[in-house]
């Protein structure tokens, strides 16, 4: 299933907010070679960095497909959707 240009767009927020999330966590407990983190801290990130991996990959594959769909170039939708998520973040979304 081929996802919209705006599905694309949410995909990548979604996964660019997870991102955030993890290195937000490493910055907390500190690097788990420095600090011994706990065993739910080890659970808490490892959870929030599978769910980044996951949406990544989604993002990655949705992204291959549309640019097939749309006949353009994948790195042109990429740099199209990127541009839409930094507007929306820049205040430009009319949500």
């Amino acid at each position: 299933m081929t996802n919209t240009f705006e599905e694309l767009v949410a995909k990548q927020r979604a996964a660019d907010e997870a991102h955030v999330r993890v290195r937000h966590l490493q910055e907390t407990y500190g690097p788990p070679t420095h600090t011994q983190w706990s065993s739910r801290q080890t659970t808490t990130w490892e959870t929030a960095w599978r769910a980044w991996r996951d949406l990544a990959r989604d993002v990655q594959v949705a992204v291959s497909e549309f640019a097939r769909a749309e006949g353009k170039p994948r790195h042109v939708v990429e740099a199209e959707i990127k541009q839409a998520v930094r507007h929306e973040q820049q205040g430009g979304a009319d949500a």
